[in-house]
């Protein structure tokens, strides 16, 4: 009989357990916490899109388009992408779902997020981003406000220390254009020296030679001239707005006056947050306005900011958080109580009490088991009992021991556990007596 071949996990993805599986809740965690507190919403949209979503948000001639992308034809002949970004999609649903009507719209969002690219450190084919946004609103208040959210999260993580917000502005269209001018005029005079793929840029998306790794490229793009001697009185008066507010909340900034975004329909601020904790792949964070994006979409011209977020690369930098553990674990004193400890366990439970209980094995090895579970007590469940002529002393006993010995726990604890069983049982305290299997309490089930 030929072997069954064993499958494996394709590259560029991750089985998340353990530790990283508790360092990726907590991120997501504290994301759900902050945005409440900003009154963000949560939407879900979908993993798929028409390509064509994708195709215009981030530009035909991108690498994320061009090299990056998921995409095939379905059964029914569409071509489909896997999203590689919350934002256009977002953009999508606010056109098609008439969402005009709400602005101005605070969103968040978080899930996987999908490309083809070489794994590396914090990075994978499928990712998890999270992911905020603001639609409808113009203001530079929006841009400050997304911004002190980034970092209030950043800092409640823990993780701000060693984290620098790099922020810059790009103008409005008609600092954009005048900028673009002299920009191409400037790289056109340096055409010879030029790499290949910043001559292909060019062409078509001149502003992304400024942030060319290639070294042929770095004399000239540094000596490229800066965007404020294009910048409108009102662009200035945009970013202005945007540091004085950062000042008024708090929130440090450095100017990268090389900080850009190549897509036309990008405006005014651009910002990321990074760090040197992470390699050659510092950014933890970014940004900026899109007031041109839904326009471009066939939507309505609206005015849009937002961020995203490397779910991964945020929990490779957060302190390991701790383990989960179970309050108590439910033990039968004997296979004839095996039932009424499954009951117990499960009114524990339904009280809010996390508990554990082992699936097989006898009193010894289920001790042994509560101990591994890092429990903070025992319940030992004996079968029911007692002398059937007298009501008071019937009913199921359970005992409230330490981890580790056969004590019973302290007071607190046990008064916790016996209150939760209240709600169910009848609870009669029993005095601790020599001998035998000694009970704290006698429980007996409530009429339904």
């Amino acid at each position: 009989m030929a072997r069954i071949q064993t499958p494996q996990r394709i590259r560029g993805t991750q089985d998340i357990f353990g530790e990283d599986q508790r360092r990726f809740a907590a991120v997501l965690e504290k994301f759900d916490q902050v945005r409440k507190l900003y009154c963000f919403q949560r939407l879900e949209i979908p993993i798929f899109e028409a390509t064509g979503v994708f195709a215009r948000s981030m530009g035909e001639t991108s690498d994320v388009v061009s090299k990056e992308m998921y995409t095939f034809d379905d059964r029914g002949g569409d071509s489909i992408t896997l999203r590689p970004e919350f934002t256009a999609g977002i953009a999508r649903a606010y056109i098609s779902e008439g969402w005009q009507q709400f602005a101005p719209l605070k969103l968040a969002t978080s899930g996987p997020v999908f490309r083809y690219e070489r794994p590396q450190k914090g990075r994978y084919r499928q990712f998890h981003q999270i992911d905020a946004e603001i639609l409808g609103a113009p203001e530079p208040a929006a841009d400050v406000e997304l911004l002190v959210l980034a970092d209030q999260l950043l800092k409640d993580l823990g993780i701000a220390e060693g984290v620098t917000l790099q922020l810059n502005t790009l103008g409005d269209a008609a600092t954009r254009d005048a900028w673009r001018t002299a920009l191409v005029a400037h790289f056109e005079a340096h055409k010879g020296e030029l790499s290949e793929d910043s001559l292909a840029r060019l062409e078509k998306n001149p502003l992304r030679i400024l942030d060319s790794k290639d070294p042929r490229d770095r004399p000239i793009a540094d000596s490229a001239p800066d965007i404020d001697a294009y910048l409108t009185d009102e662009a200035a008066a945009f970013f202005k707005a945007v540091t004085d507010g950062l000042d008024a909340a708090g929130v440090a900034w450095t100017r990268n006056a090389r900080l850009v975004r190549g897509l036309d329909y990008y405006r005014h601020t651009a910002f990321e947050f990074v760090t040197d904790r992470l390699g050659a792949q510092g950014t933890v964070l970014a940004g900026g306005r899109y007031d041109g994006l839904i326009g471009s979409l066939g939507g309505p011209e609206t005015a849009g900011v937002g961020w995203a977020a490397g779910v991964e690369r945020l929990a490779m930098l957060i302190d390991e958080p701790a383990e989960d553990q179970p309050v108590v674990s439910v033990i039968p004193w004997s296979p004839e109580a095996e039932f009424t400890a499954i009951g117990v366990a499960a009114e524990l439970r339904r009280q809010g009490v996390s508990t554990h209980i082992a699936f097989k094995g006898n009193e010894k090895r289920r001790f042994e088991a509560a101990s591994k579970a890092k429990v903070r007590a025992r319940v030992v469940v004996g079968p029911q009992f007692g002398d059937q002529a007298i009501p008071a002393r019937r009913g199921i006993p359970v005992r409230v021991n330490e981890v580790g010995s056969y004590a019973r726990a302290g007071e607190d604890l046990r008064e916790l556990i016996l209150e939760a069983l209240s709600r169910s049982y009848e609870v009669s305290r029993v005095e601790p007596a020599d001998g035998g299997f000694n009970p704290d309490a006698l429980l007996r089930p409530l009429a339904k």
